[in-house]
């Protein structure tokens, strides 16, 4: 029986019965969330001092600390979420960590390029290229682990 099969057998496990307990993911998901922080002070810290209390003010460091804080917010919970599965399917440790520090990685180096007031685009384009591998490899990752 595949573990498809078994999918559609089992759905009612309970994941009580399964006892698996996360390791990896949430060291990885508290130090994206103090990167989380950073950015958001960032944008606090541009705010005050180019006196803008709400939205950009048409400045464009804070659009650009509003930016990199906004695109972190956008793409690391989807990601958690998608590790996080993985891990509660007992993926191979090797693959935990090296999908969760390139999206840290990933991250880092986004946030770097796009706050710099003249933008390195390379550093943009790289951190999103390692965001969107964490996204596909885990995507297909916790479809391969259903069905095989």
């Amino acid at each position: 029986m595949t573990r498809l099969e078994e999918f559609g057998t089992c759905a009612h496990l309970r994941l009580e019965d399964r006892k698996v307990t996360l390791t990896i993911i949430p060291i990885f998901a508290s130090v994206l969330a103090l990167v989380f922080v950073v950015l958001s002070l960032n944008v606090i810290r541009a705010r005050r001092h180019h006196k803008v209390g709400l939205g950009t003010g048409q400045n464009k460091a804070v659009e650009r600390a509003m930016r990199v804080h906004a695109n972190f917010a956008e793409y690391v919970p989807f990601c958690l979420l998608l590790l996080t599965l993985l891990e509660l399917n007992q993926a191979n440790r090797f693959l935990l960590i090296a999908l969760s520090s390139l999206l840290l990685i990933g991250r880092l180096v986004h946030a770097f390029g796009v706050s710099m007031e003249q933008e390195r685009f390379i550093f943009r384009v790289s951190g999103m290229v390692m965001t969107f591998i964490v996204i596909v490899s885990a995507a297909l990752a916790n479809v391969m682990n259903v069905i095989l």
